[in-house]
C-alpha cells in the first residue's frame, strides 16, 4: 500500500529553498533524484493487457542507495544471496557506537571518520577472537542515523560464535552456553583506543580534541546469541538496506510541517510524534547522504569475499549442513511485469516508452487505440 506522503513530495514542496540549506553537489544531486524517482520526469513505460484491455502506467525509479523507494528489491536479492553462506554455528549482533563528540568530524570528513569505524571495530573483533586462538568473522552495516533523524553513526556487526583455529584449521566455539560472545565493558575500551589510534594517525583533528575522547563512554551494545542461523538473514535484512526514514514513517505534510512517527528508547521504545519544518526535515535527512561510492555493507575474515568460497565449505564439511525453510521465512513474491493487476494473465505488453520529458498530450489516446486492436 503506497504511503500517503512520501520523502519526494517534501522535496517537490521545498523547491528551490533547498539552495539555502548549503548542501554539496552530491547531495543535491542525490535528493534530485529522490525528488524525481518514479515520477514523469525519468521516464517510464505504458504497459496493456491483451486480456482484458487495461493499461498501466509506469516511471522509472532511481535506484538510489538512500531512496525509501528503491531499497526492496535490492534488500531481498541481497538476503537470498546470503542464504547460501549460513553455518550450522550460533551467531550475535553486536553494536558499536560513536560518541557524539565526533559528530563534527563525521559531518566534515564522512568518508575518513566512517572508513576508520569500520577498521577500528574489526580490529576489536579480530583482536578478541585472536584471544581466544581463533580467526573469526563479520557482517558489518553502517547506520548513521537515530529515530528523530539526528546523526548516530554505529555499525551494527553480525559475528559468528567462534572461528577457525589457529592450530589446527578446524572450527572452533566461542561460546555454547548462550551467553554474550565477548565481554561488553572490555570491547569497548579496546574499541575505542583503536579507533582513536586510527584517528591520531590521519592528523586531521588536533590533540586538543582527540585526548577528551579517552573520558568519554563509548558505547558498545551486545545482544545474546540468534535461537536458529536461519534468523540471521533474516533479522540482518531489516539493517541491511534502510534508509534514513522510511516513507511509511511520514505521517502528514502540510503548510511546509511534516510530522512523523519515531520510537522513544529512552522510554521503552514507545511510538511518539515529532513534527519539523520541511526544510528542517530535509537538512536532517543530508546528514545522512554517504560520500560517492562509499561501501557500506562490509564483510571480514573468514567471511569476506576473497576467503568465505574456501572458509564456509570447509566449515561446513566439518560441522554439516544446516536446513533453512526460507520460504517460510518470507513469503514475498518479485514483481512480475507480465501480470495483469486486473486480470491476473500474464497477458501485459509494453506499447509505449515514455521519454524523460514526461508522457505526451495524447498518451491515453494512443494506449486504448493499440489495445483494442
Amino acid at each position: 500500500m503506497r504511503p500517503e506522503k512520501e520523502v519526494g513530495d517534501i522535496l517537490r514542496g521545498l523547491g528551490e529553498r533547498i539552495e539555502t540549506l548549503g548542501l554539496n553537489t552530491f547531495q543535491l544531486r542525490t535528493l534530485s533524484a529522490l525528488r524525481r524517482c518514479r515520477t514523469a520526469d525519468l521516464g517510464g513505460h505504458v504497459d496493456a493487457c491483451t486480456e482484458c484491455g487495461v493499461i498501466r502506467v509506469s516511471y522509472n525509479s532511481c535506484r538510489n542507495r538512500h531512496c525509501p523507494k528503491c531499497q526492496g528489491n535490492k534488500r531481498e536479492q541481497w538476503i537470498q544471496a546470503r542464504n547460501s553462506e549460513l553455518l550450522p554455528v550460533p551467531y550475535f549482533h553486536v553494536v558499536f557506537t560513536l560518541p557524539e563528540e565526533l559528530n563534527g568530524f563525521c559531518l566534515r570528513y564522512p568518508k575518513e571518520a566512517y572508513g576508520i569505524l569500520f577498521k577500528a571495530v574489526w580490529e576489536t573483533l579480530r583482536k578478541f577472537g585472536a584471544d581466544k586462538h581463533v580467526i573469526t568473522g563479520m557482517i558489518s552495516v553502517l547506520h548513521t542515523w537515530g529515530q528523530k533523524l539526528n546523526l548516530h553513526p554505529h555499525l551494527h556487526c553480525i559475528v559468528p560464535g567462534g572461528g577457525i583455529d589457529k592450530k589446527n584449521g578446524k572450527w572452533k566455539n566461542i561460546r555454547t552456553d548462550g551467553k554474550f560472545l565477548f565481554p561488553v565493558k572490555a570491547l569497548s575500551k579496546v574499541f575505542r583506543a583503536k579507533y582513536v589510534s586510527m584517528l591520531r594517525a590521519t592528523k586531521i583533528l588536533p590533540q586538543s580534541v582527540i585526548k577528551p575522547l579517552f573520558s568519554k563512554r563509548w558505547i558498545v551494545f551486545a545482544k545474546r546469541p540468534f535461537a536458529h542461523p536461519s534468523h540471521v538473514v533474516e533479522y540482518l535484512g531489516r539493517y541491511t538496506h534502510k534508509v534514513a526514514i522510511s516513507n511509511n514513517r511520514l505521517l502528514s505534510y502540510q503548510d511546509n510541517r511534516v510530522c512523523f512517527s519515531y520510537k522513544d528508547y529512552a522510554h521503552g521504545g514507545c511510538k511518539k510524534v515529532m513534527e519539523l519544518e520541511d526544510i528542517e526535515f530535509i537538512r536532517r535527512f543530508s546528514l545522512h547522504i554517504l560520500p560517492s561510492g562509499f561501501v557500506r555493507i562490509r564483510h571480514y575474515g573468514i567471511l569476506s569475499s576473497t576467503s568465505k568460497k574456501v572458509t564456509i565449505a570447509s566449515i561446513r564439511e566439518q560441522l554439516g549442513s544446516i536446513e533453512i525453510n526460507f520460504f517460510d521465512m518470507r513469503s514475498l513474491k518479485p514483481f512480475d511485469p507480465k501480470i495483469c493487476p486486473c486480470c491476473g494473465s500474464p497477458t501485459m505488453i509494453t506499447i509505449e516508452v515514455i521519454s524523460a520529458r514526461g508522457p505526451p498530450a495524447t498518451a491515453t489516446d494512443k494506449v486504448f487505440t493499440v489495445s483494442l486492436i
